[in-house]
């Protein structure tokens, strides 16, 4: 487990305040702990009950998963590598996607004109933003590398219309 810092609690609490006035209908997380953390905050802060879905958890990394990000990176001699490769035990972008991309066609299917908030992790988000834009996966995924002003970060909000 790795719990919210007090920081970060008050930094959700905010962001709920903010999201108060969206008119959220449904929230859909990621099962895993400090997400599913964040969306029980967000959830009950809006008195709207969450909704947990396994495809929106992170990447699988397999035998790297819980250690440092710069092992996994080195695994790959390239970033398109990383399309088709996984480390053992994980998954590679294009299954990732397709997971993602799965939960997202099925909720905008069920839930058509409805305000879902989504809160997951940075390479599922950036590769399902990736597919809804029309970019091709290692457009999408450049922003993790480049830590420009594309790059999905901690508590960021992003509108889909």
């Amino acid at each position: 487990k790795n719990p919210l810092t007090s920081r970060g609690r008050l930094q959700i609490k905010n962001a709920a305040e903010k999201l108060k006035n969206k008119n959220i209908d449904f929230i859909f997380s990621s099962p895993l702990f400090r997400t599913k953390e964040t969306a029980d905050i967000i959830a009950k802060a809006l008195g709207i009950k969450l909704k947990i879905d396994r495809r929106l958890r992170e990447l699988g990394f397999g035998i790297f998963n819980g250690k440092q990000e710069a092992r996994f990176m080195k695994y790959f001699n390239e970033m398109a590598e990383r399309l088709k490769k996984k480390a053992p035990g994980g998954e590679n972008y294009t299954e990732g996607l397709e997971r993602v991309w799965d939960f997202f066609k099925e909720i905008n299917k069920k839930y058509k004109g409805k305000n879902i908030l989504i809160i997951s992790h940075q390479v599922p988000l950036l590769l399902l933003l990736g597919r809804i834009l029309g970019e091709p996966i290692l457009k999408s995924m450049d922003s993790v590398i480049d830590v420009g002003e594309k790059r999905i970060t901690k508590g960021e909000l992003i509108e889909l219309n």
